[in-house]
């Protein structure tokens, strides 16, 4: 069946290259629709379907204007806002399948942006010099592809040719996918999960699936919790099953597994059933040994695997915990709820573990009992994380919320 690719980029600049994607594209048997986001040359070499005026409009620029004062940084503010508005409302209207981009480092950061504001599932792919780098500022927290194009975006060349052929093979397969869904469409259950937590969540998620619901596992590892949280604000999820909070120990302790200071809060905005569990709240994560900070000199370390260093949070540092937690609950417009496991917060926070503390669980417990709304429950069950008691409790308690 014929797909329409949306390509993106600076076609006054990279007409050689686009030109060349453009066949391979038209060889597979699809269309292209050419999106032009270059500031200071012309199309005449590549005459496009959506100009570079319309893009600068949408981002609240003026194309002549900005070709007149020649700023860079503020021609790429702009069209990034301009490809991202322009891409969405393509989308919206039905009218490209997939997206295929190529750019430099300046070229990719207007195009990223444009495709992350495309839905989870949206085929995107960006062919780019700087993909073998750190790719977070670029891919934030969706499925976008990216491709290291190995030599510059330049023209083509013997390497070039190869790169851009494996990337129309790669949008293009995925276009022509089937995405149809593989069975019914249950209502979505989000969880929060570590290595520390996996029994509970497990446990959790098979009880869960039972009763009918999909259940989406997010790792909780600064980027797993973000991505969590977008699509409870995208409207995926009916509720959340937060087992695994550990990112915001990160956060305040200055941890490598930081999901920023709004994590906890995309439930409350989208006022759905919101079950909060202090899992793995006893550690904070480093990377090895040596890049604990020197400010925790003396601290009780764990190195959990050569790349990982856990650091035991202590009783003020928990204190501080609960308070952040009852908080961000106070401020939820949804049904929120507290589930305390007072044997324990994670494998090692365990009796006999090594970051077993019952002074400073106690301490994050009393600190969200003190703070917390008095119409937000808060239970404590005399159970470790990872006790089948534990699991069956957390299942009970977010389908009441759910149900509320």
């Amino acid at each position: 069946m014929k797909k329409t690719i949306l390509m993106i980029g600076s076609f006054d600049t990279k007409a050689e290259d686009f030109a060349f994607v453009r066949d391979l594209i038209g060889a597979r048997g699809h269309a292209v629709l050419a999106l032009n986001t270059g500031v200071l040359g012309t199309t005449d070499r590549f005459p496009v379907d959506i100009e570079a005026d319309k893009v600068a409009t949408s981002g609240g620029g003026d194309l002549a204007a900005l070709r007149a004062k020649r700023d860079r940084g503020e021609a790429i503010k702009v069209m990034c806002l301009g490809a991202a508005a322009v891409t969405g409302e393509l989308y919206a209207r039905g009218k490209f399948d997939a997206v295929l981009g190529l750019g430099g480092s300046g070229g990719s950061s207007v195009i990223a942006p444009a495709m992350r504001a495309l839905p989870v599932g949206v085929p995107k792919v960006l062919v780019s010099t700087i993909a073998s780098g750190d790719t977070a500022p670029y891919v934030g927290l969706k499925d976008v592809t990216m491709i290291p194009s190995v030599v510059d975006v330049a023209g083509i060349n013997r390497i070039s040719e190869k790169i851009y052929k494996e990337a129309v093979g790669a949008v293009c397969g995925m276009a022509e996918m089937d995405y149809a869904s593989s069975g019914e469409r249950k209502p979505i259950v989000a969880a929060s999960m570590f290595g520390q937590t996996t029994p509970c969540v497990t446990r959790c998620k098979e009880e869960l699936a039972a009763k009918g619901y999909e259940v989406l596992v997010f790792h909780a590892s600064g980027t797993g919790g973000k991505t969590m949280e977008s699509m409870v604000d995208e409207g995926y999820v009916e509720g959340v099953l937060d087992i695994t909070t550990t990112e915001w120990a990160d956060e305040l302790m200055g941890g490598m597994f930081t999901a920023g200071s709004t994590r906890l809060e995309a439930p409350g905005r989208a006022r759905i059933a919101h079950l909060i569990v202090p899992g793995c709240v006893d550690m904070v994560n480093f990377g090895p040994p040596e890049t604990v900070p020197a400010k925790y000199e003396g601290r009780e370390l764990y190195e959990s695997k050569p790349t990982v260093t856990l650091m035991r949070t202590t009783v003020e540092e928990n204190a501080r915990i609960g308070e952040v937690f009852a908080d961000k609950a106070n401020a939820s417009k949804g049904k929120v709820a507290f589930l305390l496991p007072l044997r324990g917060l994670s494998v090692l926070d365990s009796e006999g573990g090594a970051f077993w503390s019952p002074e400073a669980d106690s301490a994050l417990f009393g600190a969200i009992k003190e703070n917390a709304r008095g119409d937000i429950p808060v239970v404590e069950l005399d159970a470790h994380i990872n006790d089948e008691a534990f699991s069956r409790k957390a299942v009970a308690m977010l389908m009441d919320l759910m149900a509320g």
